[in-house]
């Protein structure tokens, strides 16, 4: 990408890409001619940037970790929601902040969960090439590793694993990071694969009474990237989208990844610092603002106005 964007006539220094670990970042975080600090990570790391940052008296915005839940009503089109779902959990195998990975059926339906099993049972990860594929291998092994890890978890602290990929492979390439599509009922919020950002293509599905109860069970998670809700009722969606305490909302949308001249509005533990990514936020972030106070008097008119003045501006 960034050779790319040399290619297209960038001057050059406008991009730098600099690799390194934890030691590179420390430069960047105390180095004086660093005025402003942009992060996506995990959530330790963020706050360990944000206050570092902010410690050099830079400006720090960093994003961090989420735990997205979608609310499913029972007079919702039941044919949208498991096409939405089933894109929003495995699409681009999970690792994508905006995942949603908690499904919350309300009342009735609880009984679309069957179907929505068998929808994702169709899907299978596969080589960039292949166009029955749903999506790729996640990005490395130790990815995978932490994956399996989790859906060890899940199975063994009580969650009914009603669909497992952990032993998914690809003839021909049986080594790579694969893993199919998995799906947990009878999840709670006690459990790592609730508790934990998975990060791969894993969907923990809950339940509730009411929509009071869900809007409670989504404010009470230590996250706040992204929620959505799907229902038929006007009264519901306006309900949700005043009283969840997220910063990013969908109302019959899966993932509310909002168009570039609106910000990226994650809250609570998804985001640390005051200025948000894209739209305004961002232009905010990226600039100083300079104020001038002016004052001219009417004797200096005439001085002015004095033919063949010359001012040396430098």
């Amino acid at each position: 990408l960034v050779e790319l964007f040399v290619e297209a006539g960038a001057p050059k220094g406008v991009l730098q890409l600099v690799h390194g670990d934890k030691t590179a970042v420390d430069i960047l975080l105390a180095d004086p001619a660093i005025k402003a600090i942009s992060f996506v990570g995990s959530v330790a790391v963020g706050q360990y940037i944000y206050k570092t940052g902010t410690d050099n008296l830079k400006r720090v915005q960093a994003f961090a970790g989420a735990k997205n839940h979608c609310v499913i009503m029972p007079d919702a089109n039941k044919q949208q929601v498991i096409n939405n779902l089933v894109g929003a959990s495995v699409g681009a195998a999970g690792q994508r902040c905006m995942a949603i990975s908690v499904a919350v059926f309300v009342g009735a339906a609880k009984e679309w969960i069957p179907e929505l099993k068998e929808a994702l049972a169709k899907v299978r990860p596969g080589l960039w090439d292949d166009k029955e594929a749903g999506y790729g291998p996640v990005i490395s092994p130790a990815a995978k590793a932490r994956v399996l890890k989790l859906i060890a978890q899940g199975k063994a602290e009580g969650a009914e694993c009603l669909l497992d990929g952990s032993d998914f492979t690809v003839e021909g390439y049986e080594s790579g990071n694969w893993i199919g599509p998995t799906m947990f009922d009878k999840v709670t919020t006690e459990m790592s694969i609730y508790k934990e950002e998975i990060f791969g293509p894993v969907l923990c599905c809950m339940e509730s009474d009411s929509l009071d109860a869900a809007i409670e069970l989504v404010n009470a998670s230590p996250y706040g990237n992204g929620t959505s809700i799907f229902t038929a009722s006007g009264a519901a969606a306006r309900k949700y989208q005043h009283e969840i305490e997220v910063g990013q909302v969908g109302i019959n949308v899966p993932i509310p990844v909002p168009l570039p001249f609106f910000s990226f509005t994650g809250w609570k533990g998804s985001f640390y610092g005051d200025q948000h990514a894209y739209g305004k936020q961002a232009v905010r972030f990226y600039t100083e603002t300079k104020t001038i106070t002016s004052r001219w008097f009417e004797s200096d008119i005439a001085v002015a106005s004095t033919p063949n003045m010359s001012i040396n501006l430098r």
